[in-house]
């Protein structure tokens, strides 16, 4: 009988529905306190994933949810350029 396996499942700080890693964008807070996208999804500090859909990134930023899950305040500037590299 072959293996099934197993995929890992991550929840969107937007819709808070739980989805495969796979379909989620990780957003990282790095050891030097930057906070990025990560694209390998391996990047070390601490991560929160949200959909790639722009009514999920503003629920996650207006709940202040994004800030929560990364435990650091989030400059305006960096949320533009999130919400410029999330919508392409």
């Amino acid at each position: 009988m072959p293996r099934v396996k197993k995929i890992p499942q991550r929840m969107c700080v937007g819709c808070q529905e739980m989805k495969p890693k796979k379909q989620l964008i990780r957003v990282v807070r790095t050891p030097e306190e930057k906070i990025e996208l990560d694209d390998t999804g391996k990047r070390s500090g601490r991560g929160a994933y949200v959909c790639p859909e722009e009514e999920c990134f503003i629920k996650a930023l207006k709940g202040k949810r994004l800030e929560k899950a990364l435990k650091c305040p989030i400059p305006p500037e960096i949320i533009d350029h999130l919400r410029e590299k999330l919508m392409k």
